[in-house]
């Protein structure tokens, strides 16, 4: 499963978009997620190899800490629910942690 460069853009600017609403600080994802801070802006920006893994972990994270603060969580137009199904058959996807807020 690949993205192709219309999805990376725009799933690198709803990842974006995800991060701005939830309100935590790239530092504080990279620490709860254990990236480092170059590991996740490389997934932020889907500008290079990221591991499929560490994107939709991203995506979960930055989903349940919107839910935890009471917020609606980002639409994602291709991590979409179907497309996690089909992810899972090529990946061992990873449960992303919770920040304590």
């Amino acid at each position: 499963m690949s993205l192709n460069d219309a999805e990376r853009r725009r799933t690198a600017g709803e990842l974006q978009q995800a991060l701005q609403h939830c309100g935590l600080s790239a530092d504080v994802v990279a620490t709860d997620l254990g990236f480092s801070r170059e590991r996740l802006t490389g997934v932020l920006n889907l500008n290079g190899e990221q591991n499929p893994v560490d994107v939709w972990q991203l995506r979960d994270y930055l989903q349940q800490a919107a839910l935890d603060q009471g917020l609606t969580p980002t639409r994602f137009s291709v991590l979409t629910e179907s497309a996690r199904s089909a992810a899972r058959q090529w990946f061992q996807l990873r449960a992303a942690p919770r920040h304590e807020f």
